[in-house]
């Protein structure tokens, strides 16, 4: 089930980079970003309610709450890195690179999180920044 809920999110993220490309143009992207966050937030708080999980919220430890708001700050610089870059930039230049983010993540958890990186790993790694490579040139 989870291959399906990650591939949804590969197809969610490409059309986002599409509509975002479009909807960027003659726009801040810092305003862009923010007008963003604010669907994101109220999407995200919707599924919460639908789902009842709001009775969670009293359940969180420190560790947690500390390692979501670290999370959720990464993810704001992500996504104003993102929206600029998107917005000087070709789209189909931008995403290649921030998809750089899965190699990185791949070096991230073998060095913090102690995470398996077998030699498919570092093949994949290799592939996927040479792609990335060959995409931008």
């Amino acid at each position: 089930m989870w291959f399906l809920f990650a591939l949804g999110s590969a197809v969610f993220a490409a059309l986002t980079s599409i509509l975002a490309k479009v909807g960027i143009e003659d726009v801040n992207s810092n305003l862009a970003t923010a007008i963003r966050t604010v669907v994101v937030l109220a999407m995200a708080w919707g599924m919460v309610f639908i789902t009842s999980a709001q009775n969670g919220i009293g359940e969180i430890g420190r560790k947690s709450w500390l390692f979501l708001i670290l999370s959720g700050l990464a993810t704001g610089a992500s996504w104003l890195c993102y929206y600029k870059a998107l917005q000087i930039g070709e789209a189909s230049k931008v995403v290649p690179v921030d998809k750089l983010s899965t190699v990185i993540t791949l070096v991230l958890a073998f060095v913090f999180l102690h995470e398996k990186f077998t030699a498919k790993s570092l093949i994949g790694c290799v592939l996927i920044g040479a792609g990335t490579l060959l995409m931008v040139i």
